[in-house]
């Protein structure tokens, strides 16, 4: 009955509701690192942010993994939902949980025992290392808190309590925020005191979320059920453009780190964490909508509603090209005083280096919302081959070849042509396979 009240009201405002409520979410969660980086800047010195920035792809991993496991099987759940077909959905979010256990085990054991292995494999060296090491041990000691996050948030944004998945981040995000001050400062903690605020923001934000189980209106639990590949790997299929989003992000991160480092140093890796770190908040916006889109498309297609998928897109893309247009035009009028926030020594070089780099790399941001929202929908609509390979492609497929060439004929501003390049390929996949899936769908009924 909830779902046929969701889809046959006014569903522009509906559309629009959920949209703008994880927008506001994915924000809140990109304040996570923009925190730690502006924190350890001000507080550690550019040691710190060139640490940081070597660690973040350990942690973009393990929230890859949350998003995988939570996007995965919140969208399997709105299908089943939409089929009418709750103790499905349960089971759906108990083999969830069961894997996020087992992930949770895992990153704990290698954060323990493997950290400094780990962040000189990523490219730290002399007095980098301990910084490095300090942050990424830490956090990958509450690996849990940040898989668990993100499962719960999923679910209870797709159990139509969009509101409330909004206030758990945003609960998160404060609290992050004003513990990276106390520790990093007054406490003078340093990198661990950033890390460390960052761990236990989404506690505080599964405090929030748990409050959903003593609902009425709670449509998944746990239940007793014995692990089934039939529901498995259809929950992990659906979260693969989740994961490579946020894992690629590391990946990219890592290779750029690379290259960068032979091109310019460590000013010019700490150039593109500046940069990076400020691309993560408007990379979040974009994924934001992409899953606000999630639940409905996912309601819209277990109903049969095909009518409905395609004004969801629409909208989708008439967002992401607004913003898309503004992210652009800040990056060109205002990057100094964008680089200015990261920059406590004031370094000319570093200015320089920045204020190139977001004047292209923000080009990216025209296309970019464009593929995101994109995968998103083909991923609701049991379309997981084609929101893997646009993931894919923009993630690293193209990437990876485009850095290597670009840099190699165009020297630091190859590196910064490169994500906009591989969003331009992205997108003309992209449209060929809306134009084939919408075709295809045109000779459907639709209720």
């Amino acid at each position: 009955m909830q779902t046929q009240q969701l889809l046959q009201g006014n569903f522009r405002i509906t559309i629009l509701r959920y949209i703008s409520l994880n927008v506001v979410s994915m924000i809140g969660l990109s304040l996570y690192i923009l925190a730690d980086t502006f924190f350890v800047a001000n507080g550690v010195g550019s040691n710190g942010i060139v640490a940081l920035n070597i660690a973040l792809p350990a942690y973009s991993f393990v929230n890859g993994v949350g998003l995988l496991l939570g996007m995965g099987a919140a969208t399997r759940f709105s299908i089943a939902i939409g089929e009418g077909q709750q103790e499905r959905g349960s089971r759906i979010f108990t083999q969830a949980a069961g894997l996020g256990a087992c992930a949770t085990a895992v990153f704990t054991l290698i954060g323990i025992c493997f950290s400094q292995p780990i962040v000189e494999l990523l490219g730290a060296s002399g007095e980098i290392i301990p910084l490095a090491k300090e942050y990424l041990q830490t956090t990958l000691c509450f690996s849990g808190a940040f898989i668990f996050n993100d499962l719960l948030i999923c679910f209870v944004r797709n159990d139509k309590k969009p509101h409330l998945s909004t206030a758990a981040m945003l609960t998160a995000s404060m609290s992050n925020i004003l513990l990276d001050y106390i520790f990093v400062f007054p406490l003078g903690m340093g990198m661990f005191g950033a890390a460390f605020a960052t761990g236990i923001a989404p506690l505080l934000s599964l405090c929030v979320l748990s409050t959903h189980f003593f609902k009425k209106h709670n449509h998944f639990r746990l239940v007793r059920c014995h692990p089934r590949w039939g529901e498995i790997h259809p929950l992990l299929l659906a979260g693969v453009p989740s994961f490579v989003n946020e894992f690629s992000s590391g990946v990219v991160l890592l290779l750029f780190n690379k290259i960068i480092l032979a091109l310019a140093g460590n000013t010019g890796v700490g150039a593109y964490g500046i940069i990076t770190n400020i691309a993560l908040v408007f990379l979040a916006l974009f994924n934001g909508i992409g899953q606000g889109i999630q639940p409905l498309a996912s309601l819209c297609y277990g109903a049969g509603e095909h009518k409905k998928i395609r004004q969801i897109l629409r909208y989708g893309w008439g967002i992401a090209v607004v913003f898309g247009s503004l992210f652009y035009l800040s990056g060109l009028l205002f990057p100094e005083q964008m680089t200015a926030a990261f920059n406590k020594d004031g370094g000319m070089e570093l200015t320089r280096i920045a204020v190139d780099g977001i004047r292209i790399y923000f080009i990216a941001f025209f296309m970019m919302g464009l593929n995101i929202v994109s995968a998103s929908l083909f991923a609701c609509v049991a379309q997981p081959r084609q929101a893997a390979l646009l993931s894919v492609l923009r993630g690293f497929g193209a990437v990876i070849p485009l850095v290597l060439l670009l840099s190699s004929l165009f020297g630091l501003t190859g590196v910064w042509m490169t994500i906009p390049a591989a969003e331009a390929l992205t997108l003309l996949l992209n449209l060929c396979f809306l134009a084939f899936y919408f075709r295809r769908k045109n000779a459907l009924p639709n209720r």
